[in-house]
């Protein structure tokens, strides 16, 4: 099943764009070629842009605050999982102390080294980083690929912290919601929330149905419409009844 998940509100999309951020980063970090180090940097730079728009920082304190208030009495219930409780615990004890030692504002650190500074505001010229716009950060692309790593490793150290704590706040949201087969009529799905909160929509379709989903909603509705692709990649509405997985998540 394809997995295509919706958030419900700017702190969840948020966290969505950052989750995709850092799975990129680490990805293209891997790799041993200069360029896939460009696009780590890049990448580096914007995850620093993300988390630096709003206060994630106090947010996400207090999303995993509330969390271990709400867990924590659950501990010695025998109905609960002890082991698999103790260990979000810890995670979520973790993922606070890293937050609360990130000192400044997030990603300051980047924007006082100019140097990277420099670097930043060509790479958002195309083509802008090329060597004869950055002789020094062309020489920095021939040292060998361990410098290269422990470079980048080394800026983005304060941002780590960021990536734990919206990582366990989006398994959280994750796994609080059930999972129901439904029907799009004629490529089209409703259904009353009845004013009910949720933060996070997921759809799961089968592969071979070669649909897309397109999704909408407010505190009272959701829509789920579907779509297929043309030759040249427009969208254009999907006729016929299409099964689809629904789940819906609340913190």
């Amino acid at each position: 099943m394809i997995l295509y998940e919706y958030p419900f509100n700017e702190r969840i999309r948020t966290l969505l764009r950052l989750e995709d951020l850092f799975e990129r980063f680490v990805f293209f970090l891997s790799q041993e070629d200069a360029k896939s180090h460009h696009v780590a940097l890049t990448t580096l730079f914007e995850i620093a842009e993300v988390s630096g728009r709003t206060d994630l920082k106090a947010d996400l304190i207090k999303e995993l605050e509330r969390q271990r208030q709400a867990l924590a009495p659950f501990r010695d219930n025998p109905e609960i999982e002890q082991t698999r409780l103790e260990s979000v615990l810890g995670n979520i004890e973790q993922a606070l102390v890293g937050l609360n030692q990130m000192q400044g504002k997030t990603g300051q650190h980047l924007a006082e080294n100019e140097w990277l500074a420099s670097i930043r505001s060509r790479a958002v010229i195309p083509g802008g980083t090329c060597k004869f716009d950055l002789p020094s950060y062309y020489a920095w692309q021939q040292h060998s690929v361990e410098q290269r790593q422990a470079d980048i490793s080394k800026w983005t150290q304060p941002l780590w912290p960021l990536r734990d704590a919206a990582s366990i706040v989006l398994n959280l949201a994750r796994e609080s919601g059930l999972g129901a087969k439904v029907m799009a009529m004629q490529g089209s799905y409703q259904q009353m929330l009845s004013g009910r909160s949720y933060q996070l929509m997921q759809v799961r379709v089968a592969p071979e149905l070669r649909v897309i989903p397109e999704a909408s909603a407010n505190k009272y509705m959701l829509w789920v419409r579907f779509t297929r692709q043309d030759g040249d990649g427009r969208p254009r509405p999907a006729d016929g009844d299409i099964p689809f997985q629904l789940t819906l998540c609340n913190l």
